[in-house]
């Protein structure tokens, strides 16, 4: 390099998204994600991905999302993300901050200097659930406001999304406390109806996101429909983990159901290994001289 060539800084991907989001137009849905190999495939068709605490907490544990998650798991599991995927923006979810907003502010400082582009951070009170199931209890609004404000101060270009589990007039309670600080968008979980967004829109600025999960509490709508109702950002929370749920049954049954043959990869409805060891090869090229990439997929 020469010594009068200019370095050009990166720009954080929360900063990036910082950006995007205040440009006013509609963001990139974010696909939810379970491990690494799900999302290189769902690389394949957002920019924005989601780690997701239900998915991770079937893929990891085999468990449902009723607060199991360990902060460091979550931590290892996004940084591998990030090394194979640098150029995406992820969105993390940390559930209620791991209990301790003392605990929320190193997990989200963690994610911010691995390039992770935002946070999500509930006001569930243990033991804390999925927010399309029924017995969520919320923590006090004071409570949680002092744990989002404590993460709001240390973080420099992360995004945080503040996401409320409430239900009724406790709704808009919160979210008009929520828009006093500084936090970059609102959510919330398990809605019956996209008029929810339309009030919401009345009493804050803030960008609001929608949350969508295949059978949950909110109905099924279009894009179109979201923006016109107020919505900046959407979520898919768990498309890649119930699709490899049917997937895997469906395959399985289709094996045994023909005498334990497996499935003929050239009528183009089956991947055969060559396809899946083209797709992680670009995760690998990413760590090798070139040369030696091009070699292992010529291989």
């Amino acid at each position: 390099m020469s010594v009068n060539s200019k370095v050009v800084p990166m720009i954080h991907p929360g900063a990036a998204l910082r950006k995007e989001i205040r440009s006013g137009q509609f963001v990139a849905p974010f696909i939810g994600i379970f491990d690494a190999f799900s999302a290189t495939i769902a690389s394949k068709h957002s920019t924005n991905l989601f780690y997701s605490g239900f998915g991770f907490a079937a893929s990891h544990y085999g468990l449902p999302d009723l607060g199991y998650i360990a902060w460091s798991d979550m931590v290892q599991a996004a940084w591998r993300i990030r090394q194979i995927l640098p150029e995406h923006k992820l969105l993390v979810d940390i559930d209620d901050g791991y209990v301790d907003a003392s605990v929320a502010c190193h997990v989200s400082t963690q994610l911010e200097r691995m390039g992770v582009a935002m946070i999500m951070l509930e006001d569930q009170k243990r033991p804390r659930r999925c927010g399309h199931f029924d017995g969520k209890i919320l923590l006090p609004l004071e409570e949680y406001m002092e744990k989002l404000e404590m993460v709001l101060a240390q973080r420099t270009d992360l995004c945080v999304l503040a996401r409320t589990d409430a239900v009724g007039d406790e709704i808009y309670r919160r979210i008009e406390r929520i828009s006093m600080t500084d936090v970059d968008v609102i959510m919330v979980d398990g809605v019956h109806s996209i008029e929810t967004l339309r009030e919401a829109r009345k009493i804050t600025d803030k960008p609001l996101l929608f949350n969508q999960i295949a059978g949950g509490k909110s109905p099924r709508v279009t894009l179109s429909e979201l923006m016109e109702a107020g919505s900046k950002l959407v979520l898919y929370s768990t498309p890649c983990l119930f699709a490899a749920q049917t997937a895997i049954n469906d395959s399985l049954s289709a094996i045994f159901s023909n005498d334990g043959r497996l499935p003929d990869t050239t009528s183009g409805r089956s991947v055969s290994v060559a396809e899946c060891s083209t797709l992680l090869q670009e995760n690998m090229a990413l760590h090798l001289p070139g040369s030696r990439a091009a070699t292992l997929k010529q291989a």
